[in-house]
């Protein structure tokens, strides 16, 4: 059994690596291969248990992107998702990001009994049910189904979505956003999520649900959306509670 001062060298030797791999990271650009493991143990001389925990980490952390029988790569950097009342499209200009996006689906049907008691109508209301790919640099970034009441917006149109956002379509017909709840989740991506993200299947991922009101509370639209797990990471704005 390792005494406490072999672990703290262990610790220390670590430490040392991702050092070393953060900065050979700020020569290389995203997609770029990092050296075989055993090149780099016997560059940075250690053992190739100690390089393979220091790259776990930065795997973990979304900065390296480890590719079975073909290598470690640079990863593309992950985006903050901050849990604020703004659009897709919205938060994406605001990360000095081209929003972008595409209807994959556009249908009426009635609410039924689990939509109804989302958005506050009888199962057998219409509404629009609505699935578009969301993308970022004309990356994929997520998937969302909206779902709206029809006879909130009667002459929407598939075109009227594609590439826009909804909350700017909301604020043209003269509906203002009040309140919002919102839940997160870790999920899993299925086979089909996974071909339009072009993703492995089963990767990690992130799901969101919202409803969202108006000032009556009216509910004016549930979706859930589904964001890529290596592309994302949540970002939280604490405060200390009023005393």
């Amino acid at each position: 059994m390792p005494s406490a001062g072999e672990g703290r060298a262990a610790s220390t030797k670590r430490q040392a690596v991702r050092r070393e791999l953060l900065a050979m990271l700020d020569d290389l650009d995203v997609g770029d291969a990092l050296p075989s493991e055993r090149r780099l143990a016997e560059e940075l001389g250690v053992s190739r248990p100690t390089l393979r925990q220091a790259i776990d980490g930065l795997v973990a952390e979304g900065l390296l992107d480890r590719r079975h029988g073909s290598g470690t790569y640079v990863a593309q950097p992950r985006i903050a998702v901050s849990l604020t009342m703004t659009s897709f499209t919205e938060d994406m200009i605001r990360r000095g990001m081209k929003p972008g996006g595409r209807v994959l689906s556009f249908r009426t049907e009635t609410a039924g009994a689990r939509i109804g008691r989302r958005l506050a109508l009888s199962p057998v209301e219409e509404v629009f049910t609505i699935r578009r790919l969301r993308l970022a640099d004309e990356a994929p970034m997520a998937i969302e189904t909206l779902y709206l009441p029809r006879a909130l917006m009667p002459g929407l149109r598939r075109s009227d979505l594609e590439g826009r956002s909804f909350y700017d379509l909301l604020r043209g017909s003269g509906i203002a956003i009040a309140s919002g709840t919102e839940t997160i989740e870790p999920t899993v991506t299925t086979a089909e999520e996974a071909a339009e993200l072009g993703v492995p299947v089963h990767m990690p991922a992130f799901l969101f649900e919202r409803i969202t009101r108006d000032a009556a509370g009216r509910p004016l639209e549930y979706v859930r959306s589904l964001y890529r797990g290596d592309r994302y990471r949540l970002e939280l704005d604490l405060r200390p509670p009023n005393h």
